[in-house]
């Protein structure tokens, strides 16, 4: 049913170079998620998820535990989301999505980006209508009508499904997030997620010249290098 997860995910820039700054991403991710959600991992599904997915990237036990102290706190930063639309080079279509404790200054940075290579910032859904906002879930099973059935018994309101290789991919709206992780994680003991994420994934792509793909590559490493960006979408190919 459709394309695969991993030939989607081709289409996507979410890159973290240095691992400073893959610690920093996540340790403000797991902060701002377990203010709101509460630091309850049993009980903030996107908590546990965030958590699961910072172990897969390596991110040491204690950038998870100092970020999750902060937010039993309840001081420290006030971080905001903030998201960000346009088009870059090639006339690629992009989403920034940005946590910050200065909505204008973030600003200033992501449209300096749009500036120097001579792109166009957009306004809030000028391009966003053009991704599909989903909750992807890639694990390890064989059996596609067992997991559309357990999805459907907990009225999950499922988009796509795929069995490619012994691994199914389940696609959801992203506010079915929760709904979705707790029918697989009831349905089926043990379950271990390859991927457990919100994405947004282009539904059409751009192809880049070989011209414009320097201007590209730049665009994408200026803002990677912003410490307020968390994730980047576009649907170049690349």
């Amino acid at each position: 049913m459709g394309r695969a997860y991993q030939n989607r995910k081709m289409s996507m820039a979410k890159t973290s170079d240095a691992n400073a700054k893959l610690y920093s991403k996540f340790s403000r991710e797991i902060y701002v998620t377990a203010k709101s959600g509460g630091v309850d991992p049993n009980g903030n599904l996107a908590l546990r998820g965030l958590i699961e997915r910072a172990k897969r990237e390596q991110v040491p036990s204690h950038v998870i535990d100092k970020a999750l102290d902060k937010a039993k706190g309840g001081g420290g930063e006030d971080f905001s989301r903030a998201r960000y639309e346009g088009f870059g080079p090639g006339n690629c279509m992009v989403i920034i999505d940005c946590l910050t404790d200065n909505p204008n200054r973030t600003f200033g940075d992501v449209r300096n980006c749009f500036t120097k290579t001579k792109t166009k910032i957009g306004t809030q859904g000028s391009v966003a209508h053009m991704f599909d906002h989903c909750a992807i879930f890639v694990f390890q099973h064989d059996d596609e009508e067992a997991v559309l059935e357990a999805l459907m018994m907990s009225d999950v309101d499922v988009t796509d499904i795929e069995n490619e290789e012994g691994k199914i991919t389940v696609f959801a709206p992203h506010t079915e997030y929760a709904k979705a992780k707790q029918a697989l994680s009831e349905a089926f003991e043990g379950i271990t997620f390859d991927v457990d994420e919100i994405q947004f994934l282009p539904q059409t792509e751009t192809e880049i010249s070989e011209e414009d793909m320097p201007m590209l590559e730049k665009f994408l490493g200026m803002l990677n290098d912003l410490d307020d960006v968390q994730n980047i979408y576009h649907n170049a190919i690349i």
